[in-house]
C-alpha cells in the first residue's frame, strides 16, 4: 500500500517583504529597515512546512511563466515538495505578495493574485483526478485564494475519499455554504470568524459562540484563532481551549499557514483533534519568532521541545 500524502491546494506567490518601525500615513514615505524576496503563498507555505516535518507533500497550484515563478518554486524544490502538478500559465504573472512588517511583528499585505486565479478550464477535473488517485488516508489542506470551481471540486473529491480536510476560509467572501460540510476542520482567524458569524469576538466565550454558530452550518471541527487570546475549538460538541504560548513575536507573516500545515501533518499522523490543535498552535507560535514565512518554519523536534516547555 502506498504511503498517505498531504495535498496542499491553493496559492503560491513570490513575497516581497519590507520592515518598518510603523506603517506610513497617507502620502508619507518611510525608509525600510530591510528588504527580502521569498517564496510564499498559503498553499506553498503549507506544503513547505509539511515536507520539513517529514510527510510526503504534494502541491496543487498555478504560477505564471516568469522569473517570479522560479523564485517561488525554488525553496519548495530544495525542500523536496512534489511539484508535478504545479503548472505554469502561459502569458500570466506569478502571484505577488507585498508585505510590510512593523517592529511589533504585525503585518499588512497587498496581494496580486495573478496566476492563482487563472487556472485552465480543465483545472477542476485535473484536481479531482489527483485527489481521486491519491493513496488511502491522505489529507487535503485548502485555501480559497483560487477559483471557486477548483476549490469546490477538490473538497467534493476529498469527501468521497473520506480524507481529512483542513480548510483555511480565506478570503471569507469565497466561502460557499456547501464548504462547511465538506471540510473536517475549519480554521478561521478572529476577523474571518466575525465575518462568518456576524458578531464581534471580544473574548474566549465569544470565540466558543462563534464555533457553535459555524458548526451549526455543517462543520464538524471548528477552530477560531484569537491571536494572543489563544485558540478555541469545538470538536464533536466538546469545547477545548489552548492558550497562545509566550514567544517573542518578530513577524507574523505565514503563521496562519504554519498552523494549517502543522494541523494537516498531525492529522496525517492520526493524532486526535486536541493533540493536533496543540501541535499546530506550537508550530504557528514558533513561526513568528523569525522574519519571513518559510525560513521561519520549525522542524518537528523544535516543535516537540517547545510543546514540552510550554506544557501544552
Amino acid at each position: 500500500m502506498k504511503q498517505a500524502i498531504i495535498i496542499s491546494l491553493g496559492s503560491i506567490n513570490k513575497d516581497i517583504q519590507v520592515r518598518t518601525e510603523r506603517w506610513p500615513e497617507p502620502g508619507e514615505t518611510l525608509l525600510s529597515q530591510d528588504y527580502m524576496t521569498l517564496g510564499g503563498g498559503k498553499a506553498a507555505n503549507r506544503a513547505y512546512l509539511v515536507r520539513k516535518l517529514g510527510a510526503p507533500s504534494l502541491l496543487l497550484a498555478r504560477t505564471g511563466d516568469d522569473e517570479e515563478a522560479k523564485e517561488a518554486l525554488q525553496p519548495l524544490k530544495e525542500a523536496g515538495v512534489n511539484l508535478e502538478h504545479v503548472k505554469q500559465r502561459k502569458g500570466q504573472r506569478t502571484g505577488l505578495s507585498m508585505v510590510v512588517v512593523r517592529a511589533d511583528g504585525k503585518k499588512t499585505i497587498i496581494l496580486s493574485a495573478n496566476a492563482n486565479q487563472k487556472w485552465e478550464q480543465e483545472g477542476p477535473d485535473l484536481v479531482e483526478q489527483v485527489i481521486s488517485e491519491a493513496p488511502e488516508d491522505s489529507v487535503l489542506a485548502v485555501d480559497l485564494e483560487i477559483p471557486a470551481a477548483v476549490a469546490g471540486k477538490a473538497l467534493q473529491a476529498a469527501k468521497k475519499r473520506n480524507f481529512q480536510v483542513v480548510l483555511d476560509p480565506s478570503p471569507t467572501h469565497a466561502l460557499k455554504a456547501e464548504y462547511y460540510e465538506l471540510a473536517n476542520f475549519l480554521t478561521p482567524n478572529k476577523s474571518e470568524a466575525e465575518s462568518m458569524v456576524g458578531f464581534e469576538i471580544e473574548n474566549k466565550e465569544d470565540g466558543f459562540r462563534a464555533c457553535e454558530a459555524i458548526q451549526e452550518k455543517g462543520a464538524r471541527h471548528v477552530i477560531v484563532k484569537l491571536g494572543k487570546e489563544g485558540y478555541v475549538m469545538l470538536s464533536d460538541n466538546e469545547r477545548h481551549f489552548v492558550p497562545a504560548p509566550d514567544v517573542q513575536v518578530t513577524d507574523t507573516t505565514g503563521a496562519g499557514d504554519a498552523f494549517a500545515g502543522a494541523l494537516a501533518f498531525a492529522l496525517w499522523e492520526k493524532q486526535d483533534a486536541l493533540s493536533a490543535l496543540r501541535f499546530a498552535v506550537t508550530a504557528s507560535s514558533l513561526a513568528t519568532e523569525t522574519y519571513g514565512s518559510q525560513p521561519a518554519y520549525p522542524d518537528r523536534a523544535t516543535i516537540e521541545n517547545k510543546m514540552a516547555a510550554f506544557e501544552l
